[in-house]
């Protein structure tokens, strides 16, 4: 580490010369898997250009209507362009929709009915999701309230598909069969878009006419592909993690089939309604600044996660993917081991953050999840996970997650500030 930087996180923030040692050795170790995630970066990047000038992308597009919304080109540019970025036939990108959980809440509620079966195939979904199929809560509305039935078919041991079980699973009733890519609150890597085709075509050779539903978040741009490249009928995730590059304010986007869209449409407004109403808020030309930057900024963060892997792989602990594993999400998972490491880590990711660094912060009981759940996340847009954050639910056995990062520079940091309060707590064990 170059002597100014060595200097100021010293002086500035008292990081420790071991702490600062063992992480530039890492990042040395690391600095060849890079190379490769640069070249994915760049891809991207261009793709995303060129979707852009292929739409015709104008500062008239920033402007929005009033009232209902009606004819607003800004959001159905912005809709145009998610869908060529994605290769897909339509997707609908709105403010409105309040989170991922949201967006996949629509995409199934969109397009399952009555008497219709549903599959997870690998394992539990996310645990705010469970709410959503009704496998956890007091019902209100959800898919088993409306005579929809579930199942999940879990991965193998070795973190992939079972084929067997899933075929085995599908019956003449089912309908949808869904996949999340990131890693949710499990311990496997993520999906890749190979595994995600391999299912893709599973599937529908079983039946063409099942909906294959990938839950995107966490994993837009780590791959020159996405889901609906190679199979997918539809996906969906949020905006406040990869596709918003850190300026959309809110949002999520849902993308696929034109006629599986426009259905989710019908139950994102109302039906007759679908897509052709609904307020942007002023918040076309962040979402399209964001979507701009985007695959830079996912970058930033696949590279300090693969840092944090490496780090605390060489102090020991269990980690999920490991450093040279191929990353099909920005999401590290390190295994702790007991609450007061958690905590510890937490603390120092939040003291990393350029907004609310003086917060400490401790495990709440948070809506949608069972356990209570710590989260540290000082971030310019709340809840914004592309941004440096880390969170775990307080359980055995004490696995933290750790993402984001606007820059690599300060993910990079998160992981020293993580470190640093990992060692104070042990040496006041």
């Amino acid at each position: 580490m170059k002597s100014n930087s060595k200097n100021i996180l010293i002086n500035e923030f008292g990081i420790s010369e071991k702490v600062l040692d063992l992480v530039v050795s890492c990042e040395e170790e690391i600095k060849p898997l890079f190379d490769e995630l640069d070249d994915t970066m760049t891809y991207n990047q261009y793709k995303v250009l060129d979707a852009f000038q292929k739409n015709g992308i104008s500062d008239r597009h920033f402007s929005w209507n009033t009232g209902y919304g009606y004819d607003d080109m800004g959001r159905e540019a912005t809709e145009q362009l998610f869908a060529d970025v994605f290769h897909a036939e339509a997707a609908l990108v709105r403010p409105i929709i309040v989170n991922g959980t949201h967006a996949l809440s629509l995409a199934l509620t969109g397009v399952l009915r009555p008497g219709d079966h549903m599959i997870y195939s690998t394992g539990a979904p996310y645990d705010t999701l469970e709410e959503t199929i009704g496998i956890r809560g007091n019902g209100k509305g959800t898919l088993m309230d409306f005579g929809v039935t579930y199942d999940q078919v879990e991965l193998t041991p070795d973190g992939s598909i079972d084929f067997d079980a899933l075929a085995k699973a599908i019956n003449p009733a089912t309908r949808m069969v869904c996949l999340q890519r990131s890693t949710g609150y499990g311990w496997r890597k993520a999906m890749t878009i190979e595994q995600i085709e391999e299912w893709a075509n599973f599937v529908h050779g079983i039946n063409p006419e099942l909906v294959c539903m990938v839950d995107n978040c966490y994993g837009e741009f780590l791959h020159v592909k996405e889901p609906t490249d190679v199979g997918a009928d539809i996906m969906a995730g949020s905006l406040i993690k990869n596709p918003g590059g850190g300026l959309a304010l809110t949002g999520g986007y849902i993308a696929g089939r034109r006629d599986l869209i426009e259905n989710v449409s019908y139950r994102m407004t109302t039906p007759g309604t679908g897509g052709e109403c609904g307020l942007t808020f002023g918040q076309t030309r962040t979402m399209l600044q964001g979507l701009f930057i985007a695959p830079k900024t996912v970058n930033g963060a696949v590279k300090g996660a693969v840092l944090c892997a490496k780090v605390f792989e060489k102090l020991g602990y269990d980690v999920c993917p490991g450093p040279a594993d191929q990353r099909s999400d920005i999401i590290q998972a390190v295994k702790l081991g007991t609450a007061e490491k958690v905590t510890a880590f937490c603390k120092g990711v939040q003291a990393a953050a350029p907004i609310d660094a003086n917060v400490t912060p401790v495990p709440l009981a948070t809506g949608g999840y069972e356990d209570p759940v710590i989260m540290a996340a000082g971030a310019f847009v709340q809840g914004s996970s592309i941004e440096l954050s880390a969170d775990a639910p307080m359980r055995e056995p004490y696995n933290v997650y750790f993402q984001g990062g606007l820059t690599y520079e300060h993910s990079k940091f998160g992981v020293i500030k993580a470190l640093q309060e990992l060692l104070n707590c042990e040496s006041e064990q």
